[in-house]
């Protein structure tokens, strides 16, 4: 009774209060990833319905992409169609325009938000930038709300990289195509692609003939250079570096020489070096060279060249330093390969190795963009010194090497969110924006090939520190919102629009999905808009099994499938990423039985009418005697749930549940 009345007391006060007051309370800064430089409060809230224009001028026409990507991403995350215009802004209207505000640079914009939405940028990309910033704040306020104010935004550092070994593990074009998107919706502006590279030999007898390796582009020049477990044909690594251009993205293929070069060595042996290493090319054979510079020719030269960007990464690290001859002849590659690079006017990457390989043999200097990943091998400061530009990826910092037990598994964002920015280069700290510090960057290496890590292992580990990177990246020292707050926040924001690589939900909800029967042959993910469902999840079914065949499976999607009879011992299982995993767990014909899957990150079990029957979690599946190499197995699931299989059985009371916070 007393909580009612004091209910009651509130509302008659509140009713007392002129509305006005209400209506001088200005708006706090919006959330956005990267955080938002200034901003400038108003009152109320403009909305974006589906009478709203995008708008841009006659006089821009470059901008009627960018209005239309922004009207397809808004659809995508609403539903509602926006109309795309050329002309003037009315009420109600978003209009995007070209202004250069001299005074910030290329990547800067402003919007004001009141009666309508006014994009300015200094550039197209700036423009992209833009609609991302009124995407995420739309996306946490209902679809369609933005609070009124005015936002001027720019970044420290003009090059933010992420790096994914494609070379060591196959990654579909597919994820790349979504992960250009990802990387755009956080405003990280170069994706470095590394196409080549081998596992260690110590987890294959010792034997590198036994060694995987990968080289993960389609030759014409090399007929079966390209991996046979998965390559990119010429014509989709274009149409991604298109795709990617388009959001403001710049893509850099790197193909890595003279070491992590095994698979150039197994399609021709007489490169390999038989002293430092079959993974070596031989940089005293002039067959390198030709072989080198036909390679870099196939996919930098022609009017029309495979690598469409300004930027090529030539590689260049962890090659042998044993003797004063193999250092001056490495030094000599790395000026061969970067004045290769120069001659189809890319400007070249390289990894900082200089350190390492001290020498008296010149290596260009001037334009050239270095790696900094481990101070021993490259000083930082001495090469800043010799006048090489540079790129803060310090492995101490940023590596992640999924399941390996060494580096990082997942990032350690707190300490990354509070103590480091691009000037932080390795155990050296550099003046904010110095100069010569074009950014930042961090990777995820494959290592451990076969280890059984799948694209949404990967993926995992990567969306929280690429929101984290993000922010270090475009406000550099000084973010404004305590990492406690971000790390809360920040759950609120998809990959990007449309893309939900990791099969997150959030919210209270907790059955995704239901069904009393579930047929075969059904387009789930067309019926529900639902693809899988990531960690931490449970998938639960009755069954009366009919006799299913080996390889009958109950569901599938783009990325993976669940069979209720595996193809080869008819155990229930799954496979994803190429690797097949069984419970030990069989039906027998005509059982009646109530199944459920949990999945998080780090296992995934089996429960038959509610008792466990095994959990397959990560395995030590090489230990060498001493004790020095371990290599991991990783049997994780995210659930796939786009399309039902051919099965006989009757399958009833299908239900999905996300217990993920």
């Amino acid at each position: 009774m007393m909580k009612r009345f004091l209910s009651l007391a509130m509302a008659m006060i509140m009713m007392l209060i002129p509305a006005s007051v209400f209506a001088t309370v200005k708006n706090v800064k919006p959330f956005v990833i990267p955080e938002i430089r200034e901003w400038i409060g108003s009152t109320g809230m403009f909305e974006i319905t589906e009478n709203s224009k995008v708008v841009y001028p006659q006089q821009q026409p470059e901008l009627a992409e960018v209005a239309n990507i922004f009207a397809e991403d808004f659809k995508k995350m609403t539903g509602v169609q926006l109309q795309v215009i050329e002309g003037k802004a009315a009420k109600g209207d978003i209009s995007i325009t070209l202004e250069n505000n001299k005074k910030l640079n290329d990547e800067a914009y402003s919007v004001n938000i009141s009666n309508r939405v006014t994009i300015k940028a200094n550039s197209r990309r700036a423009a992209i930038w833009a609609t991302r910033t009124i995407l995420q704040i739309t996306e946490q306020n209902g679809g369609n709300k933005l609070p009124k104010g005015s936002i001027i935004d720019y970044p420290d550092y003009p090059m933010r990289s992420f790096m994914l070994d494609c070379g060591r593990k196959f990654i579909p074009i597919s994820f790349l195509h979504e992960y250009v998107d990802f990387m755009a919706y956080y405003k990280m502006n170069t994706f470095h692609i590394h196409l080549n590279d081998n596992a260690f030999k110590q987890y294959f007898n010792h034997d590198w003939s036994k060694t995987p390796s990968g080289f993960r582009l389609e030759s014409d020049y090399f007929p079966g250079l390209a991996s046979r477990d998965g390559y990119y044909t010429k014509e989709e690594f274009i149409e991604l570096q298109k795709h990617a251009e388009k959001v403001g993205v710049e893509i850099i293929p790197e193909i890595d020489v003279p070491a992590h070069s095994l698979a150039f060595v197994h399609y021709r042996p007489e490169l390999g070096s038989k002293e430092y290493g079959l993974d070596h090319l031989d940089l005293f054979n002039e067959s390198t060279y030709t072989f080198i510079d036909s390679l870099f020719k196939e996919y930098l030269g022609g009017e029309e060249p495979v690598f469409r960007g300004p930027r090529f990464h030539v590689g260049t690290d962890e090659y042998s330093n044993r003797d004063t001859a193999v250092v001056e002849k490495f030094r000599y590659f790395t000026d061969f390969c970067i004045r290769t690079a120069e001659k189809y006017g890319k400007q070249a990457c390289v990894w900082g190795a200089l350190t390492h390989a001290k020498g008296n043999t010149p290596v260009k200097v001037e334009n050239v963009l270095m790696y900094e990943w481990y101070n021993g091998y490259a000083d930082p400061t001495d090469m800043i010194n010799l006048g090489y530009d540079v790129i803060s990826i310090p492995d101490g910092w940023t590596y992640i090497v999924p399941a390996a037990g060494y580096y990082y598994d997942y990032l350690n964002c707190h300490n990354l969110y509070n103590n480091w920015t691009p000037a932080v280069i390795g155990n050296q700290t550099f003046a904010e924006k110095h100069p010569q510090i074009k950014g930042g960057s961090f990777a995820v290496w494959n290592d451990h090939a076969g280890n059984g890590i799948s694209i949404k292992d990967i993926h995992y580990r990567v969306f929280p520190a690429m929101q984290t990177m993000a922010v270090k990246m475009w406000t550099g020292a000084k973010p404004t919102v305590p990492f406690e707050e971000f790390d809360k926040a920040r759950l609120a924001l998809s990959d990007a629009p449309g893309v939900n690589i990791a099969g997150r939900f959030s919210g209270e909800k907790r059955t995704i999905m239901e069904y009393p029967t579930l047929k075969a042959k059904t387009n789930l993910a067309e019926e529900t808009g639902i693809r899988e469902i990531g960690w931490d999840y449970s998938v639960s079914f009755d069954i009366f099994f009919n006799n299913e065949r080996k390889g009958s499976y109950l569901t599938w999607s783009r990325d993976g499938i669940f069979y209720l009879a595996d193809p080869i011992e008819g155990k229930i299982g799954f496979a994803r990423d190429g690797y097949l995993n069984t419970f030990n767990f069989k039906f027998y014909p005509g059982e009646k039985a109530h199944v459920k899957i949990c999945g998080n990150k780090e296992e995934t079990s089996l429960y038959i009418n509610g008792k466990l029957v095994e959990t397959l979690n990560k395995q030590t599946i090489y230990h060498n005697e001493g004790g020095k190499d371990k290599m991991y197995y990783v049997r994780t699931l995210v659930f796939p749930l786009e399309k039902t299989g051919i099965f006989r059985s009757k399958i009833s009371n299908f239900k999905v549940e996300n217990f993920s916070k």
